[in-house]
């Protein structure tokens, strides 16, 4: 392959990023008649979070060192200069930015819970309210920086009218970057159901992505044991995909572009490959009838490849190794500034750990390429910013590597589809 030019510099755009207020200045960012809920919800937050740490569920030791150690750039979960300057310093040229600033105590959070727990037990006019009231601060912080930043509008679907009304509010005061719904929709009728027509319509008209992020999961069956928790709420989150894919949503609205975010890529080789043998009436299909694929003209694979993409945040070696299996057009990479369980502060490092022996054009694709794409970055306007603090290959390890040494894994793709298969190269985490 052609090595890379020194000078080369990867436009690095974070597909998860997070900024919020603390808590307590959202208020006058709501409708007023939502203040005093407002109110009462702070004093049940606080409890809440009180008894979580009584139970074990969370850690305050770490959480304080944790803060401790990052005070400045945390500030810029809501104070766009110094988020800029966090941002340079790890690299980043562009994000993409979802609610919630604060992973650990959840202190700067939409009100309501409407962030990235969202969930149906919620009254829909608090978590509608609450919605609101974040996208119109996230909407002053994008103004800031319009060509770096595409933000996120929080919109629960369950109320379709009103949900359409603030999707146009939203995308027209300057959120690029689509709308964030709840990942469970119980006791509310089930993405599958064409009663979301009209949303999925409207973000496809407005180009504006449709995400889910991990966060929300069914906690009320997990008692005191968290790591149930932790290994079931990337199902959770993944789990509309399959719903809006085997409905034919995709089908209907071919322009409408979908995300998860923050779930890993690990397991979509597996969904597409059991996705399409299905598909395909491989042997223990062969029984289902007509119905199975009456919404669909084309192989799952083929609307993932055309509707889909990921939003892999810490994107780890296993999944870089699988990533012709997943799609190196579908990956996107992001530092979750600024949740601890991201790359930042130390992005740098964790980039050339990840990426060192990947071939630089498919690095700057799942990089930025890709983010900018799904998003509609202004690469021409970011390219400055890139080539000011952009991460090189020579930075990445990528100088003096066998980037040719994929050719096998990249010949098979999808080995159930091209009928090749590769040894799997060695990936540590």
């Amino acid at each position: 392959m052609t090595p890379p030019r020194p000078d080369h510099r990867y436009l690095v755009i974070s597909s998860d990023c997070h900024a919020g207020l603390p808590n307590a200045e959202y208020r006058e960012w709501l409708d007023p008649e939502y203040r005093e809920p407002f109110d009462r919800s702070m004093a049940a937050r606080a409890a809440m979070e009180a008894e979580l740490v009584e139970r074990g569920l969370r850690n305050p030791e770490f959480a304080e060192e944790w803060e401790a150690e990052n005070a400045e750039g945390l500030r810029g979960g809501w104070d766009a200069g110094r988020r800029d300057r966090e941002l340079d310093a790890d690299g980043v040229a562009g994000e993409v930015i979802f609610p919630d600033a604060d992973a650990v105590s959840g202190g700067a959070s939409a009100p309501f819970g409407a962030g990235l727990a969202a969930s149906a037990e919620v009254p829909i006019d608090l978590l509608m309210a609450g919605a609101r009231a974040h996208n119109r601060w996230l909407s002053e912080l994008c103004a800031t920086s319009p060509e770096r930043r595409a933000g996120v509008a929080v919109v629960p679907i369950f109320d379709v009218e009103a949900a359409v009304a603030e999707i146009t509010r939203a995308r027209e005061s300057g959120l690029r970057g689509g709308i964030l719904i709840p990942s469970m929709w119980q006791p509310h009728a089930p993405y599958h159901d064409a009663v979301y027509d009209p949303v999925w319509a409207a973000c496809a008209d407005l180009e504006m992505p449709v995400h889910v992020h991990s966060g929300a999961a069914d906690r009320a069956s997990y008692g005191q044991y968290v790591g149930i928790y932790v290994a079931e709420v990337r199902w959770w989150s993944t789990r509309p995909l399959w719903f809006l894919l085997w409905s034919g949503v995709f089908e209907r609205f071919p322009t409408l572009t979908f995300v998860t975010t923050e779930c890993g890529a690990f397991w979509a080789p597996d969904l597409l490959w059991s996705s399409d043998i299905v598909y395909d009436r491989e042997h223990a299909a062969k029984k289902l009838g007509s119905q199975l694929t009456s919404h669909m003209s084309m192989r799952p694979s083929e609307y993932f490849d055309r509707n889909c993409y990921i939003g892999a945040s810490n994107t780890r070696r296993r999944e870089l190794a699988k990533r012709y299996e997943i799609g190196v057009g579908n990956i996107m990479w992001g530092n979750d500034f600024p949740h601890p369980e991201g790359t930042w502060p130390h992005t740098r490092e964790w980039l050339q750990r990840a990426f060192h022996d990947i071939p630089v054009d498919e690095t700057d694709q799942m990089l930025g390429g890709n983010t900018a794409a799904c998003y509609h970055f202004d690469v021409e306007a970011l390219r400055p910013l890139a080539d000011r603090i952009g991460p090189t290959p020579h930075d990445l390890g990528q100088t003096g590597q066998d980037l040719d040494k994929w050719a096998d894994l990249a010949a098979a793709g999808r080995p159930w589809l091209t009928g090749k298969e590769a040894m799997e190269e060695p990936t540590g985490d």
